[in-house]
């Protein structure tokens, strides 16, 4: 598979304030998850300096109300607002609820919360692997549930946030959920990611009709978040010897925004779907993860396993969404 030229002059170091420069997204609404700490606070910032009205949807509210306190007190006249929602992706009543309580068109849907290497197995609820049910399901459930307001914006782009974990591990079809093998946290962050992945390739099959764009994308090595609060640092090394993978270079959080921004909000992607990005320009295929720093493994872009993981994912969150007409 050929990537086609880079169709933007950012790259690795580019920052979302970068991105975003002349862009004017007043009259548009967004939603970024996990908006409360990392990348995607500058993911929020740059779009609501752009002009647009952006909703932190967090699982903790007072420490999202803080965090759009400060963002509001940094950004220039005539940004777009701020407001703040509670949802837990873990837990499938507040997305619903969060869905219910959505009015109106939405026209950037930035997927960016997540969980990264639990130590020990962990489930929600209703049974789900955690990073799983967290990274993938809960995201899967908001989306499909805001599609009609997606597709009532005209034009809607869906971000997934992904990683070069994917490469840790494909979707295990056979055992999402670590019942016959051994829980490891590392390969269940990896096929979360492989499933952020897959999402946005089933989404842009399904919802080209309605004008909506969906990408996946990897920020880059941004350690200094609260994704990494789990990480132990031993382990992954460990891993990473195992596996033969190798970090890609560290980058700080404006950077790490700046491909989400890219895909959320700059002309220069526009109708560009169903593809996996990083720093900023679509990533090369790798054939074996031995070495690699980046690129997209061809069984995250499959066809075949984006359709098997949306049925699978409808049936698991056991959502019948109102489609529009």
């Amino acid at each position: 598979m050929s990537v086609p030229e880079t169709p933007s002059p950012f790259g690795a170091n580019t920052t979302a304030a970068e991105v975003i420069d002349g862009v004017d997204l007043h009259g548009r609404r967004a939603v970024v998850t996990g908006a409360s700490s990392g990348i995607g606070v500058e993911t929020a910032r740059a779009l609501a300096a752009a002009g647009a009205d952006v909703t932190l949807a967090v699982r903790n509210t007072t420490a999202g109300a803080r965090m759009a306190a400060d963002i509001e007190a940094e950004l220039p006249p005539g940004s777009g607002k701020l407001t703040v929602t509670q949802l837990d992706l873990a837990d499938r009543s507040t997305v619903a609820a969060f869905v219910a309580g959505w009015t109106g068109p939405l026209h950037i849907l930035v997927c960016n919360a997540g969980v990264m290497a639990l130590p020990e197995l962990t489930r929600t609820p209703d049974g789900r692997e955690m990073q799983f049910a967290v990274n993938h399901l809960g995201h899967f459930a908001l989306a499909v549930g805001l599609r009609p307001a997606l597709a009532e914006a005209n034009g809607a782009r869906v971000v997934s946030v992904s990683s070069i974990g994917h490469l840790f591990s494909p979707v295990v079809f056979d055992d999402l959920d670590y019942r016959f093998r051994p829980y490891d946290p590392w390969t269940s962050y990896g096929q979360s990611k492989t499933a952020n992945i897959l999402f946005a390739v089933g989404a842009a099959e399904r919802w080209a009709d309605d004008g909506i764009t969906a990408n996946a994308l990897m920020p880059g090595n941004v350690g200094d978040t609260s994704l990494a609060r789990h990480m132990d640092p031993d382990q992954l090394a460990g891993f990473i010897e195992t596996t033969g993978l190798a970090l890609p270079p560290a980058k700080n959080v404006e950077q790490g925004a700046a491909t989400s921004v890219l895909l959320a909000a700059s002309p220069r992607v526009e109708g560009l779907t169903g593809r996996y990005f990083e720093d900023c320009a679509q990533a090369e295929p790798v054939s074996q993860r031995a070495g690699a720093i980046a690129g997209v493994a061809p069984y995250a872009l499959d066809p075949e396993n984006a359709a098997r993981l949306w049925a699978v994912s409808e049936e698991l969150v056991r959502w019948t969404p109102t489609l529009p007409a």
